[in-house]
């Protein structure tokens, strides 16, 4: 079961990258390796503070409030997640993850170190959140967060490598990338109800 918790914050970590990685291989914008893994090495360390803060937070409440705390705040997030994918469907404009060419800057077509520190930081806040709940959940800090590393960086390559054959599909009303973003938001949502079992 537990590999099965932090395959699911694996994946939810990283989903985002994804859609960013299918709306940079539509435009033809390259990732090169190294800027890959500066993303990655961001998203390691987001992951990895947010599970230390997780299991301090643990560690000072008593009997089963980790868990009942944990199911609140990873409910909140999962919804969050979902509801935001849901408000993708009607905004044109949501900023870096929404439209992600806005960080290729210099109009190179391919993302610079500099590029990808700030998208990075960008695409690591889900990391960063679902950290926090892992650390309640007392998750191995090193499982959870190589495992979003190594997650954010297969996902941003095979998004960018797919992005050109997927132009324009849809699910249902949403695309490939918001339906992503919705389904990090039910696994989330998942992960939080196994607390109270």
């Amino acid at each position: 079961m537990t590999w099965l918790l932090v395959a699911g914050f694996a994946i939810s970590s990283s989903i985002d990258n994804f859609g960013v990685g299918l709306s940079y291989g539509v435009q033809r914008v390259r990732i090169p390796a190294l800027s890959n893994l500066l993303i990655t090495v961001i998203c390691f360390a987001f992951s990895l503070i947010g599970i230390i803060s997780g299991v301090w937070l643990a560690e000072l409440l008593p009997g089963m409030l980790p868990d009942l705390v944990a199911f609140a705040v990873l409910s909140i997030i999962g919804l969050r997640i979902m509801v935001i994918s849901l408000s993708q469907q009607k905004k044109k404009d949501n900023g870096v993850l929404n439209e992600p060419e806005k960080m290729d800057f210099d109009g190179s077509s391919h993302i610079s170190l500099g590029e990808a520190l700030l998208l990075g930081v960008a695409l690591s806040a889900n990391a960063l959140t679902n950290g926090v709940g892992a650390g309640l959940l007392e998750l191995s800090p090193l499982a959870i967060a190589l495992s979003a590393a190594v997650g954010s960086y297969l996902t941003l390559w095979i998004g960018v490598a797919l992005g050109v054959k997927l132009t324009g599909l849809r699910i249902g009303k949403m695309s490939v990338g918001q339906f992503g973003t919705f389904m990090s938001g039910v696994i989330i949502l998942l992960i939080a109800f196994t607390r109270l079992f």
